[in-house]
């Protein structure tokens, strides 16, 4: 190994691995491991680039402050390079994304500034602009800053090719963010190859590129919705992404769907050994879509953008567990020797409840969920009773988001419970023919009296969101109510409930 001056000189050259496990025999798959990087994301070489081509052009000074928004991995990059090269940071980003991320940048030295998550990418954005010009920083720019996709045409898209060693590339696949590894990657590959097809995936309830519609001037697309993927598909098509659309660079875009990455995030640790994120897992869900239909024999590339490290307090680690599970506590008393006891074997976790529109069972809710061929859009009377409808499936109905961290609370209390119940999730894709989802919400408002999500009803009756949930436990009136309805739970339990919500919204935490 070489001995290299700085810890900048690292960022790079990571390997490109073939998968064995998870793809089809006759097609082989191989991933960009960007984990290898010295801050754990693909990242670092843009957060390299953007401030030496500051540097070069005089647009930052010695001693500056740099500013920029980022979901995490952009700024966790600029705060190892600020830190070697002397420059204070602050970084603005929306309360939602996780904890990790945040713990990082403040350890290496980083100012985070939250904002609001209903803001979305938007929102810490435009704080990043205010604060930038209010304070003369100096603004990183990474949406359109052309630094950021050249970066990736001299490194990443050369170490791909170097490393195919001529060997034809049927297909590159790659989520987007900024669009800088995007563009930068695909204008080399196609250089080299124009049969190279280039492949871009992003979530199936936010197809801010699948749909076609373009980006409003100053607002978020008409066509995003949260999702799980951090780090992908912000609320806007960035400059560069749209660039890279102009200059006819796309061959194709997959929709893919959260659970979908949180599973092959999941696969890829436990089948291949390779620890990654959510967006990398939905990247490579978009890959095998693509391999599954390539001809035999081929070479697919697919990007993983970062480490899992930074999601242990996300819905990807749900279900793992700090204490020996009745598996564990078994395996631990079948020697004599060193044995770590408790009163009571901890009970194996149960999986979360089923997705979007499906009760307990895996049965589709509704017939309805199907997008209708009719093109006019439904009315508030068939609004009602779609809401209607649902309420009679189930005699617990929980209206949801997929990416909602207070609706994953409640789904974790009703798991501990043994309550079966209907989750109906309105970003879904199923519930956005006609913009379902999102005409279904002031229905419940007028319900309900509270515009908020989730919002549970049992038998019928609404009984609130998550917080109104957890009081209703704690008060033993969700007790009387499942009771009422004859509804099986598990009475006995012992649930505190402060440790479902949210990590970030923990007292231990409010000053993280």
């Amino acid at each position: 190994m070489p001995r290299y001056a700085s810890i900048l000189e690292t960022i790079g050259r990571t390997p490109l691995v073939r998968l064995a496990r998870l793809v089809p025999p006759d097609v082989n798959v191989h991933v960009k491991v960007e984990a290898f990087n010295p801050m754990g994301s693909v990242k670092d070489r843009m957060a390299l680039a953007v401030i030496e081509a500051a540097e070069r052009s005089g647009a930052l000074r010695p001693g500056q402050t740099v500013i920029e928004a980022t979901s995490g991995n952009t700024g966790i990059g600029l705060a190892m390079v600020c830190a070697r090269k002397g420059y204070p940071l602050v970084v603005t980003m929306a309360e939602s994304f996780s904890l990790e991320r945040r713990r990082l940048l403040r350890f290496l030295g980083a100012r985070v500034v939250l904002t609001p998550a209903s803001e979305k990418g938007s929102g810490m954005l435009a704080k990043a602009i205010e604060l930038a010009e209010t304070h003369g920083y100096f603004l990183c720019r990474q949406f359109e800053n052309e630094a950021n996709a050249e970066v990736h045409s001299r490194t990443t898209a050369r170490e791909i090719l170097d490393d195919m060693q001529g060997e034809p590339i049927h297909a590159w696949v790659t989520g987007f963010g900024t669009g800088g590894t995007l563009k930068g990657v695909s204008r080399v590959l196609k250089a080299a190859d124009p049969t190279t097809r280039v492949v871009v995936a992003e979530p199936d309830n936010a197809p801010l590129l699948g749909s076609g519609e373009a980006q409003p001037q100053g607002k978020s697309h008409p066509r995003f919705r949260p999702h799980l993927m951090q780090g992908w598909s912000p609320d806007f098509i960035s400059a560069l992404t749209r660039q890279a659309l102009a200059a006819g660079m796309v061959d194709e875009v997959v929709p893919v769907a959260g659970e979908d990455a949180l599973r092959l995030a999941r696969e890829l640790a436990c089948k291949e050994g390779i620890f990654v994120g959510i967006s990398a897992g939905a990247t490579l869900a978009a890959a095998l879509q693509v391999a599954r239909r390539a001809p035999a024999g081929s070479h697919v590339i697919c990007m993983l953008p970062d480490t899992g490290e930074r999601y242990q307090s996300t819905s990807l680690f749900e279900g793992i567990e700090d204490e020996m599970n009745a598996e564990e506590l078994a395996l631990s008393r079948s020697t004599p020797g060193c044995r770590f006891d408790t009163p009571a074997a901890t009970p194996a976790p149960r999986p979360p409840a089923t997705p979007v529109a499906q009760d307990a069972t895996g049965q589709v809710a509704s017939s309805d969920e199907k997008a209708s061929s009719d093109d006019k859009a439904p009315s508030d009377i068939e609004a009602e009773r779609r809401l209607d409808d649902y309420l009679t499936q189930a005699p617990v109905v929980m209206f949801a988001l997929a990416w909602c961290e207070f609706c994953w609370a409640a789904r974790k209390l009703f798991d501990r419970l043994g309550v079966e119940f209907l989750s109906v999730e309105l970003d879904a894709p199923a519930c956005q023919a006609h913009d379902m989802g999102v005409r279904l919400r002031p229905v419940l408002a007028r319900r309900t009296g509270a515009p908020t999500i989730p919002q549970i009803f049992i038998g019928g009756e609404p009984l609130g969101g998550c917080g109104e949930l957890f009081e209703a436990w704690r008060d033993g009136s969700l007790g009387e109510r499942l009771n009422a309805c004859g509804i099986a739970y598990d009475a006995e339990a012992e649930i505190d409930t402060e440790r479902l919500l949210p990590a970030w919204l923990h007292p231990r935490s409010a000053t993280a």
